[in-house]
Formats: C-alpha cells, sequence, structure tokens
C-alpha cells in the first residue's frame, strides 16, 4: 500500500492539523520576537533568533497535511520545548521566564496535535502491512491435510 493510499483510507482530523499549523506558526513568531525584541540575551538583540529557521522548513509540509513532515517536525520540536524548559530553571527572574514559558506551551501544544493528528494514518498503515502479509503468506501443506 503506498503512503497516499494509506493517507486517504485514513480519517485524519483537520482540527488537529490546524491547531498544528498555528501553533509552528506562532512558535516560530515567538522565537524571533523574544530573542530580538521581547527578551534578547544582550540589549539590541542577538543571532539567536535564527533558532527560529528550522521551524520555517516544515511550515509548508504541514500546513498541506504532509504527514512526513508533521512527523520530523514533531520530533524537532522537542528541541524547542527543552530549551524553553532549560530557560525556566536557568534564566534570571525577569521576561526571559514568561517567553519560555510560552514557548513551552506552544511546543507542546504543536507536539500533542501533530502526535494524535498522524496517529490515525499510522494505524490504517499497520493495519495495511498485517493484512498484506497475512494474504501474502502461504499456507503449510500440513494444515490443508489436517483440515480435510
Amino acid at each position: 500500500m503506498q503512503p497516499a493510499d494509506t493517507e486517504s483510507t485514513a480519517r485524519l482530523n483537520a482540527a488537529l492539523q490546524r491547531g498544528a499549523i498555528v501553533s509552528l506558526v506562532l512558535l516560530l513568531l515567538w522565537c524571533v520576537l523574544w530573542e530580538v525584541w521581547f527578551a534578547p540575551l544582550r540589549p539590541g538583540g542577538t543571532l539567536l533568533f535564527l533558532k527560529a529557521l528550522p521551524l520555517a522548513f516544515a511550515v509548508r509540509g504541514v500546513a498541506k497535511g504532509s504527514l512526513y513532515t508533521i512527523q520530523w517536525a514533531s520530533m524537532l520540536v522537542l528541541l524547542y520545548l527543552m530549551e524553553g524548559v532549560v530557560r525556566v530553571m536557568s534564566d534570571p527572574p525577569g521576561p526571559s521566564i514568561m517567553a519560555a514559558w510560552i514557548e513551552i506551551a506552544l511546543s507542546t501544544t504543536f507536539f500533542f496535535c501533530s502526535i494524535f493528528y498522524v496517529r490515525p494514518a499510522k494505524r490504517a498503515a499497520k493495519h495495511a502491512k498485517q493484512g498484506l502479509k497475512e494474504a501474502t503468506t502461504p499456507v503449510p501443506a500440513d494444515r490443508d491435510a489436517a483440515s480435510k
């Protein structure tokens, strides 16, 4: 079974896809705003805003509902979740901690939306693979003779 067949037979939730794309775009914008304007590490901003660039590569595929893109983007977003947790724990008190909490919320939202969006297609592919395997498995001659 082709991946396109799997996508068409699985019932994919459009609301989860919308949640994933909205949280991804907001996370992308938030990373840029955080490092340039809201709470940069140094006054005037740093090049740390470039951390948002990998997210930009995923926007088109997530918007189209590409399962492959959503899967790798869900793994990528875990890096942003980790960064948010580290900065909540290590940054000095100030606006940066609130920014980190927002990053944690957006990355967690994207992660769960993407995982639950992809889940039906993964299940359909697994069932199709099992069905194909059972259909191509030859029946042993002993079982044919024993059933008669």
